[in-house]
């Protein structure tokens, strides 16, 4: 399309886009950049210039994925010596690498999902147990406006004691310290919400005339969260899986610290081991989603452990080109690195836990 509009027959005397003078002879905007076209946009040349784009995306997106997988290091060496136009841009490319690859792992998850509800076959009741469903279904009670002062509707066959056993007013909790009452705030949160099954904070602190703050609902809907959590461990397993992308986003900052600081004596900054950082995690991304692809295709498990091997093998390489130090040094250092990466991982695994919680 660009080679039509960029015709003389349709070059002007100024720029359209930031009004600078311009020559006949100038294809493009020496201020700006902006093609020098006064043709008037098309249907054709709008779907002409969308799949260009497209195709031109495309074209950098498989440059810079084969040039990361069999050319370890030198894709980093050289976006930072100013080759970047023929690669896609490191942090983009991550992201847009990771979604590709949350996206394969959640749809294994489901397949797996309906291969075991196709499984499930339904339990077949003896007559005793139906009559006994069927008698004790006859004994709950029925309202039509249910009562705001709820009394519990089971009580725990390990325990005896009701929520009850556990009160204690706002007045008296205010008065202890805050470890103090706080813990006797989650036990008799966690008992009232077992006992009575009330999701709803505001109704559950006006049952039990507690004052209804932005705190005390936080602490009730985290309990209401935990106890949902404990019968389906795969909700609150999904959404952090849909927030690792994000979160592994923030956490290679703090790790191409660390490679900095063990590499401060060579001629790259932060924002060069940060580049590097980004690349070697793509990788990672790449060769586990193959991975998947190879387990949910051909069933072979044992591609975790083959490709994590092969990027161990391809961080050795990557560090020693783009480094440039010798083999002993690159070991030594890939050793360390490695140690540091698996602490820094655990931590992070803490924190993303508490504060995913925190947050659901």
């Amino acid at each position: 399309m660009k080679s039509i509009r960029s015709l003389t027959k349709y070059r002007g005397t100024s720029c359209l886009n930031c009004q600078h003078p311009l020559d006949i002879s100038e294809k493009y905007c020496s201020n700006c950049g902006q093609l020098n076209s006064t043709k008037k946009l098309s249907f054709k040349d709008f779907f002409n210039e969308f799949f260009a784009n497209s195709f031109a995306y495309d074209s950098r997106f498989r440059r810079t994925l084969s040039a990361l997988l069999f050319h370890p290091g030198k894709i980093s060496k050289d976006y930072i010596q100013g080759k970047r136009e023929r690669y896609a841009n490191p942090f983009r490319f991550y992201l847009s690498v990771s979604i590709i690859f949350f996206i394969i792992g959640g749809f294994s998850n489901n397949l797996e999902g309906l291969g075991n509800i196709n499984n499930i076959r339904p339990k077949e009741l003896s007559p005793k147990e139906q009559n006994k469903i069927s008698f004790n279904l006859k004994e709950v009670p029925k309202f039509d406006n249910p009562p705001l002062r709820i009394t519990p509707l089971t009580i725990p066959h390990d325990s005896e004691k009701t929520y009850q056993d556990f009160y204690i007013s706002q007045k008296n909790m205010d008065s202890l310290t805050f470890s103090e009452g706080f813990q006797k705030q989650l036990n008799l949160y966690n008992h009232f919400h077992k006992e009575t099954d009330i999701s709803n904070p505001i109704r559950a602190l006006d049952s039990l005339q507690h004052s209804n703050s932005t705190f005390n609902r936080w602490v009730y809907k985290k309990i209401v969260d935990w106890n949902t959590i404990l019968k389906n461990p795969e909700i609150f397993l999904k959404y952090l899986i849909n927030k690792l992308p994000l979160i592994i986003f923030f956490y290679l900052p703090i790790f191409a610290l660390f490679i900095w600081l063990i590499y401060w004596r060579s001629a790259f900054n932060y924002m060069e081991h940060l580049v590097f950082t980004f690349h070697i995690q793509t990788v990672f991304f790449v060769l586990m989603g193959i991975a998947l692809t190879l387990d949910n295709i051909f069933n072979w498990e044992s591609a975790f452990g083959v490709l994590i091997l092969l990027f161990l093998f391809y961080l050795y390489k990557a560090l020693k080109n783009f480094y440039g130090q010798g083999k002993f040094k690159t070991i030594v250092k890939f050793l360390i690195l490695n140690g540091i990466f698996l602490i820094l991982a655990l931590i992070a695994s803490i924190f993303s836990l508490i504060a995913s919680f925190a947050i659901y």
